[in-house]
């Protein structure tokens, strides 16, 4: 296993300031010191694992080009900044789970999933082997803080991918004269949603569901060209297609694990990058509710009686996304996340998180073509949502070579969990 890399050169790096959205996550976190504000994803390969000591030379010989990975938060509330930390070490971030053959992978990979980070690190790798002599995982978590998803695909393509993603959207330069019609819509568009949470004010989670504290992860796929022909067919996209399924998915688990959803709100991050912005640093994402159409056709039976229902909820979901793929918008969201202040910033993301307003975390994101570590190949990824405590779970939808790759994770305690790949596979094939 190669200990340098030309790919892995380092990159100069006195410090950084951080944004207002990663002093809002540190200051839910002083909050709520008993809740977990991690997210990450998991890469499935093939081939032998590596032992952990080479493992470690491996994830060393890439932090070149990730700076903020060997950094540490200092400064007071209002100037925070990433700082090198000249006390890293790498042992206090890449560990390993073992298994104790093909029965111990699910405790192997429950360790990953839900072992504390190391005192002062701010993320962490576990390489996850022993169920099989010919497959293993890498598992990666950071506080929400320290990056957003799309700072974490960076992470995950410098580390193990090969290829590139498919390009984000972001808007173009924005032209002077038009300043102030910015600030108007983007301040429409922020009282815009917070007028819809505080209509919900008082609103109970759908279930009372009783936390046990370890998470649970569950994967589905479908070719990713079929959701890009379902998307291009009614002239959405393919996030679109997978938040119909969802909503499809969820209409049916509602029925059989016996959890009333009367209504289901998502949360979506978008990210609100600018076209020159580096990738890898902390969080430029704005979360934005969006109304699941799960109530669309009868909960009886799978739902597949009503054949018009996976279509009208797929022209639902376009209905209220169509806004937030024009330039109009996604303008705003941008001019939101670079200039709102701190104390709006921190209250918006509170108020948006909360179960009260919210009941699912859903977030989408390209990882890249194809990924190796030495001679294993990467066959699979799924993405760890941030679990909001409250919220029903966290789904994730990873883009990854020729599939569309989703991920549930939820608490252990919520009923039938277990259910909602195969039946969001299942409204998939509803809507083809």
């Amino acid at each position: 296993m190669p200990e340098s890399d030309p790919s892995a050169r380092s990159v100069p790096f006195t410090g950084h300031p951080a944004h207002s959205v990663d002093r809002a996550f540190f200051g839910m976190e002083r909050r709520h010191p008993d809740v977990r504000w991690d997210a990450g994803g998991v890469a499935y390969l093939s081939g032998p694992p590596p032992n952990l000591a080479d493992f470690r030379a491996y994830v060393g010989s890439r932090l070149g080009r990730l700076p903020l990975l060997m950094s540490r938060i200092e400064g007071g509330a209002r100037r925070a900044r990433w700082s090198p930390d000249a006390d890293f070490a790498l042992e206090r971030h890449v560990h390993e789970a073992v298994a104790e053959g093909p029965a111990g992978w699910d405790t192997a990979l429950r360790t990953a999933l839900d072992a504390p980070f190391a005192p002062g690190a701010y993320w962490g790798i576990w390489l996850v082997h022993g169920h099989a002599p010919d497959e293993y995982a890498v598992c990666y978590r950071f506080h929400h803080a320290c990056q957003d998803g799309s700072a974490a695909a960076m992470t995950f393509r410098t580390v193990l991918g090969e290829g590139e993603p498919s390009a984000r959207p972001v808007p173009g330069e924005g032209r002077p004269t038009g300043l102030p019609r910015r600030v108007g819509t983007a301040v429409g568009l922020a009282t815009m949603f917070l007028a819809g949470s505080l209509a919900v004010r008082g609103r109970r989670p759908a279930a009372p569901l009783v936390p046990t504290g370890e998470r649970r992860l569950w994967r589905g796929r479908v070719p990713a060209d079929t959701l890009r022909r379902i998307a291009a067919a009614h002239g959405g996209s393919a996030h679109d297609v997978h938040l119909a399924a969802l909503a499809g998915a969820l209409s049916v688990w509602s029925a059989r694990s016996g959890v009333p959803l009367p209504r289901v709100r998502a949360l979506l991050p978008v990210d609100a990058r600018r076209p020159d912005e580096e990738q890898t640093w902390g969080n430029r994402c704005f979360a934005l509710p969006l109304e699941l159409p799960v109530r669309t056709a009868s909960s009886r039976g799978t739902g597949s009686h009503d054949g018009d229902a996976p279509v009208r909820r797929l022209e639902h979901v376009m209905a209220s996304t169509r806004k937030l793929r024009g330039e109009t918008w996604r303008q705003a969201v941008q001019d939101l996340v670079q200039y709102m202040p701190d104390r709006p910033t921190a209250w918006y993301l509170r108020r948006m998180l909360s179960p009260r307003v919210t009941d699912v975390m859903a977030t989408s994101m390209p990882v890249a073509d194809k990924g190796s570590l030495g001679n294993g190949e990467v066959t699979g990824v799924a993405l760890l949502p941030l679990l909001v405590p409250g919220h029903l779970f966290g789904v994730g939808l990873s883009f990854f070579g020729n599939w569309a790759e989703t991920s549930f994770v939820a608490d252990r305690g919520l009923p039938l969990g277990e259910l909602l790949p195969e039946l969001w596979e299942q409204a998939v094939r509803e809507l083809d």
